[in-house]
């Protein structure tokens, strides 16, 4: 009888310690899973990118955030406005990441990468001598495609980085470069100052990229051996009620902006009026759109309705400067091209599509450098979150129309 008891005993008391095991187990569960990060978060993402990347870099100002990787050809891969918990704005090709390497392009992502053109025309880099202009000859350059970086210095609001480039363009010319990226957040006073805006109760990120090429080879870049151009290409995570906005110059000759590009852009999503542009940035209909430097002006940007997100890009515009037509064309003229470009992504023919993202896309003219000489391109983000009645009257003042002209525009 007493054996018994004592075997009660112990039975009971292990019931209790699993039982007790258990709830210890699902609390750690729960806990586990109600600090995991949220996909779409700037969390997510900097975890996911610190497995990549050993020397990733966080610019910090208060609670605005930049993530940029050297390894990664000195690309901005996202930025955040409320910290490692707010929601991380820029687009990531997570799948890109495994490997194997692509043939013509590894779309990592980023919502700030550093690009050279022309992509086509007589004087394309990514074409070579000779080769039919089709898909499968184009070849993004490895120098700014998957070839890592080299830090110059760094501190806890810049970052400073180079790379040393030997290109061949479609002419046959070769081009010496030497690229120098520094990527610089701001503060609060300098985003209200930049914009001329009051950012009060407005949640907010931004930063500049300051981005110059210098010929280091023996000779001129000239109109007749090719020259090459800045290209700096934002990509950004759409929404179904995402609308690009570009403001124009009225008064300028031609067109108001090329639209077919990927064949033309469906009228319901793409319109102007009274000097703004605005495109559908939903990323399911593919097409592309381009503004000459003519009718470019120094700003475009678009409002996220479902988000509640004003993303505004600031850069460099010269009207009277030569810019180079990057179509796959070797007989246009290659010295008419656009200033500003912006590309809603979409399903391929057979169904595939790398995005869904959308872009917002500015280049420098063309940099016709003698040895030594450089050429720069500065390009600015600004992401703005918070009352719509504040961010209508920061959109009013910055682009012209208000978030009702916007979201009512298509």
């Amino acid at each position: 009888m007493k054996t018994f008891k004592v075997y009660i005993a112990i039975s009971i008391a292990l019931l209790v310690s699993c039982k007790q095991k258990t709830k210890e187990e699902n609390t750690m569960k729960s806990t586990t899973e109600k600090h995991a990060p949220t996909t779409g978060s700037l969390k997510y993402d900097l975890d996911f990118l610190k497995e990549h990347d050993d020397n990733l870099i966080v610019l910090s100002q208060d609670s605005s955030r930049v993530i940029v990787s050297a390894k990664y050809q000195a690309k901005v891969f996202t930025s955040s406005a409320q910290a490692e918990k707010g929601l991380s704005f820029g687009w990531i090709n997570y799948k890109a990441f495994d490997g194997p390497e692509d043939a013509h392009m590894n779309a990592y992502g980023g919502e700030n990468r550093f690009w050279l053109g022309p992509e086509g025309n007589r004087f394309s880099l990514y074409f070579p001598p000779k080769s039919e202009m089709v898909f499968e000859n184009w070849k993004t350059p490895s120098a700014f495609d998957t070839e890592s970086w080299d830090i110059k210095s760094k501190n806890d609001t810049q970052v400073n980085m180079t790379k040393e480039m030997s290109l061949q363009n479609y002419q046959g010319t070769q081009l010496d470069i030497r690229v120098n990226r520094s990527v610089k957040i701001f503060g609060k006073s300098q985003m209200a100052s930049l914009l001329n805006v009051n950012l009060d109760a407005i949640k907010s990120v931004g930063y500049e990229t300051n981005n110059s090429i210098e010929n280091t080879g023996d000779n001129n870049w000239t109109k007749d051996t090719g020259a090459p151009c800045i290209w700096m290409l934002d990509m950004f995570n759409p929404s179904s009620q995402t609308t690009i906005v570009i403001p124009y110059n009225e008064d300028a000759p031609g067109k108001v902006a090329t639209t077919d590009y990927f064949g033309q852009i469906p009228p319901d999503r793409v319109t102007h009026k009274e000097g703004t542009l605005f495109f559908k940035a939903d990323g399911k209909s593919r097409g592309k759109l381009g503004l000459s430097p003519k009718r470019a002006r120094t700003v475009a940007g678009s409002y996220d309705a479902l988000n509640k997100v004003l993303t505004i890009t600031l850069f460099q515009v010269d009207e009277n400067a030569t810019y180079l037509n990057q179509e796959w064309n070797t007989t246009a003229n290659p010295l008419q091209g656009d200033a500003v470009n912006a590309y809603n992504d979409g399903p391929l023919e057979d169904g595939s599509q790398m995005g869904p993202f959308y872009e917002i896309e500015s280049v420098s003219p063309a940099a016709f450098l003698k040895p030594g000489e450089k050429l720069s391109h500065t390009h600015s983000v600004f992401h703005l979150m918070g009352d719509e009645d504040k961010l209508d009257t920061v959109s009013q003042h910055v682009f012209g129309v208000s978030l009702q002209e916007i979201t009512t525009a298509l």
